[in-house]
């Protein structure tokens, strides 16, 4: 049963390098046949174990659960659709932590994410009539397009029920795939009820985008792809919003090889499988609040739920700041664009209680629109110390700016903003404010221009910045 804890900040850069498939295909076949025997003698238990989990008054039967066969269908299928992920080696994350890092670049796919590997494989096992009711979903954006690609490639009609927080860049793109949008609700729960409401006025089949057995099973390719390419990889980092991923993921680990450790990770401001893990049943959030608006999700599915319980063995939270901070170092030293929930197994890293392991952190996406990304890099900026404002007091006379910027300069600071406030006192021959925003090249030399102002009688306050 997966164990829960909770961390705070991250910072991680480093630079890459490509992974390399080296295995055949009959030598990836031969691994997998390898792990059927114990495949074929764990199916009986797993039945006897999964069976005593309960959705309303349904067991789960044999047939709905997650098995080997079907991962390796999905598996084939989804190269129909996808498009190659190799592993990245990441040479100073692997340094900072004391472990082997590889990352699962998903944000490389087609439609920016890896939710179009469910979302395929879901729309190939419907029947053709299934498929020309229509289909809608629900979705923050990924498993929309996902969706929405799908529906194209196989002729149907897609209906996507959105957030109206959702990212422009979202929204467009899922439009250009040839779905009809209706935005609705401020956080995917409200969409989803919109969607299950516009389903049964229509008669449109409704793909959920997580909490559906299928789906998570498309999902679980990643796991088959990842242990292909590094046979003995110790950790797996997955992303967790309603569990579909870390579903699949997880099960299809364990099955390959069940000292696989897999570690989902949350935002704390939405995490609703930590929640649920620690009450020992499916939990609903009052409220969500993170930037990670991919895993933003009040309540997780209830149908995978079992097996999350089951497969995981962790879960790590980690603040909005981390995923800030990851997503600057990821361009700065990647050259990759990760959009906040994405970078969740990234920010996860430091937290690690392990040395000397093979780490993949997942990816899961990079839809990002230029608004959003423009801010955080800003407050990434901010967090790392290369932006900083100050507040200084000096007498309101001829020469004190000057002398002040010459100060700054002295220590190769550079202003990019002032802001002089005359009203601060009553008299203010004696005293007006004056703020500076500076760009340092980080913790040092911020504290040393700081130290330059304190020599010279200024007695700086650092004060937050605003942009």
């Amino acid at each position: 049963m997966a164990r829960v804890r909770s961390t705070e900040q991250s910072g991680v850069s480093g630079e890459t390098t490509r992974g390399k498939r080296r295995e055949t295909r009959s030598a990836e076949h031969g691994a997998i046949r390898g792990v059927r025997r114990n495949h074929q003698r764990q199916k009986t238990r797993n039945t006897t174990e999964m069976s005593k989990y309960k959705r309303k008054d349904t067991i789960m039967s044999e047939e709905n659960m997650l098995t080997l066969e079907k991962f390796e269908e999905a598996s084939e299928k989804v190269k129909e659709a996808i498009l190659p992920t190799d592993l990245v080696y990441s040479e100073y994350l692997s340094s900072q932590t004391g472990n082997k890092v590889y990352l699962k670049p998903e944000n490389m796919q087609f439609t920016g994410a890896y939710k179009v590997r469910g979302a395929y494989y879901k729309m190939s096992t419907l029947s053709e009539e299934e498929r020309q009711k229509g289909i809608i979903t629900a979705s923050a954006g990924n498993h929309a397009q996902g969706v929405a690609y799908a529906a194209k490639r196989y002729g149907a009609k897609a209906v996507i029920v959105m957030p109206t927080t959702t990212p422009l860049i979202k929204v467009n793109r899922t439009k250009s795939y040839g779905a009809e949008v209706v935005l609705y609700g401020n956080v995917y729960d409200e969409a989803c009820a919109k969607a299950y409401e516009l389903a049964e006025e229509h008669g449109y089949t409704f793909i959920h985008p997580f909490d559906d057995l299928t789906v998570a099973t498309g999902q679980g390719s990643i796991a088959m792809e990842i242990v292909k390419e590094l046979p003995l990889v110790d950790y797996i980092l997955v992303p967790i919003g309603g569990g579909g991923l870390a579903t699949g993921v997880s099960t299809l680990a364990k099955l390959l090889n069940p000292k696989i450790k897999v570690i989902g990770v949350e935002p704390q401001g939405a995490n609703c499988m930590q929640a649920s893990l620690k009450a020992g049943k499916v939990t609903t959030l009052p409220t969500v609040n993170t930037i990670a608006d991919g895993t933003a999700v009040k309540t997780p599915g209830s149908k995978i739920f079992p097996y999350i319980q089951k497969n995981l063995d962790d879960i790590i939270t980690v603040p909005d700041e981390d995923l800030v901070v990851a997503f600057l170092d990821m361009v700065e030293n990647h050259k990759m664009i990760v959009e906040n929930s994405g970078l969740l197994t990234v920010a996860a890293l430091k937290y690690l209680d392990v040395k000397n392991k093979k780490v993949v952190s997942i990816l899961s996406g990079g839809n990002m629109d230029v608004i959003t990304m423009s801010s955080v890099v800003q407050q990434g900026l901010i967090f790392r110390d290369r932006i900083f404002t100050v507040s200084v007091l000096l007498p309101d006379k001829p020469g004190e700016l000057s002398r002040v910027a010459g100060v700054i300069a002295d220590v190769n600071g550079n202003v990019i903003k002032l802001e002089h406030n005359q009203f601060v006192s009553t008299n203010r021959s004696a005293a007006v404010e004056l703020r500076i925003t500076l760009e340092a090249f980080g913790t040092t030399h911020k504290n040393e221009i700081i130290e330059a102002l304190n020599k010279n009688g200024y007695q700086p306050k650092v004060v937050r910045t605003m942009m």
